[in-house]
């Protein structure tokens, strides 16, 4: 059976052997990524190391398979006892779990708890979509963002972000250069078309969005598109997560106008965001309003987070100390809260920093 099943597989490799790149199966930094893991998306840390490289991951040992290999090789797997009732073990689609963590451990953010659970839900209960789900994630740094991508992975994938089935681009650091965009295009389909090959459901994952130029957007828009297949691979059940800044303006100015006028911000709704907030990205500056993701209507749904509270900063705070099992009380959970640098000046309204540095914070008012 080991025999029969694995044969061919072996055979493929050793005619395509000259194909692949060995060492450019895991091409970007390993202090660079360390770096973005520890201080971005609070991974673990391995400090103290000095490649100082900075590619796109792209190719990897199945992008010289066909998708019939790739089964062949995904049966044989199954017939050692190593799948799971989804058909994969590294995808959980957690639906509950989700529903959860987004009601439990995202504090202040009604309509992107809303939101997300229901793309993500409709999503995964639709083998049948006619193309992969965009979200863009608007807001303030530190609203929530990068927390919720997380919470998804967490919920969608075994391995959370550390998945093979989850990819993540941090637009300043993957590509930093705009006169390297041309290579840019060509190692990011590359990453998308193996990781899509290599794991029947993918999450990518776009931080800082609005600064990709905008020729790179537009180099992956028909793996977003109501395509069959791109080349013979389809691009279906893709995620593609798309975080930025842009409208975090227009999205306080909401939240600012109904406190003035004495309403809960609970009663913002998707329809007093959705328009202002679609119309500030097609306006704003950067390669993402400017690309044929905007213009060709492909971004399912554009999720605001709203800016955070002196209350909301308390319960980050109260998660904070509880993750890391240390005493708390009231009166501490203030300390930590009044230290936060408060907008507008006048009424010391929203968190400027939102709940990005509580982690850090809590240092200074431990023993």
């Amino acid at each position: 059976m080991f025999v029969r099943w694995l044969l061919p597989v072996l055979c493929s490799l050793s005619a395509e052997a000259d194909f692949f790149h060995l060492d450019s199966i895991s091409n970007v930094s390993t202090y660079y990524f360390n770096y973005i893991y520890c201080n971005i998306w609070e991974g673990d840390c391995q400090p103290n190391q000095d490649d100082a490289t900075q590619q796109v991951p792209t190719r990897d040992i199945w992008a010289g398979f066909s998708q019939d290999y790739v089964s062949l090789l995904h049966q044989w797997y199954c017939s050692l006892g190593q799948c799971c009732d989804s058909g994969d073990c590294r995808i959980t689609n957690n639906i509950t779990g989700l529903a959860r963590d987004l009601q439990t451990k995202l504090h202040g953010q009604h309509l992107a708890q809303s939101v997300v659970l229901k793309a993500i839900q409709g999503f995964i209960n639709n083998p049948e979509s006619n193309k992969p789900l965009t979200l863009s994630f608007h807001g303030w740094s530190g609203t929530g963002k990068n927390f919720v991508a997380r919470i998804i992975a967490d919920n969608l994938y075994r391995d959370g972000v550390k998945s093979e089935c989850v990819r993540l681009f941090i637009a300043p650091f993957h590509f930093p250069h705009a006169r390297l965009v041309d290579t840019y295009k060509g190692q990011l389909r590359e990453a998308i078309r193996d990781l899509v090959l290599r794991c029947p459901q993918t999450l990518f994952i776009f931080d800082e969005a609005e600064k990709l130029h905008p020729g790179l957007i537009d180099a992956i828009k028909p793996y977003m598109d109501h395509y069959d297949n791109v080349d013979g691979v389809s691009y279906r059940r893709a995620i593609f997560l798309f975080l930025s800044n842009i409208g975090g303006a227009t999205i306080n100015d909401v939240a600012l106008d109904f406190w003035h006028s004495g309403q809960n911000r609970e009663d913002i709704g998707m329809e007093d965001l959705e328009h202002r907030l679609r119309a500030e990205t097609m306006e704003s500056q950067g390669g993402f309003a400017q690309s044929e993701l905007m213009s060709g209507h492909l971004i399912d749904f554009f999720v605001p987070f709203l800016p955070l509270e002196y209350r909301h900063v308390k319960l980050c705070a109260r998660d904070a100390y509880a993750a890391r099992d240390l005493e708390m009380d009231e009166a501490t959970l203030d300390e930590v809260a009044k230290a936060m640098l408060y907008v507008p000046k006048e009424e010391r309204l929203f968190s400027a920093q939102g709940c990005k540095s509580i982690p850090q914070r809590i240092n200074f008012f431990l023993p």
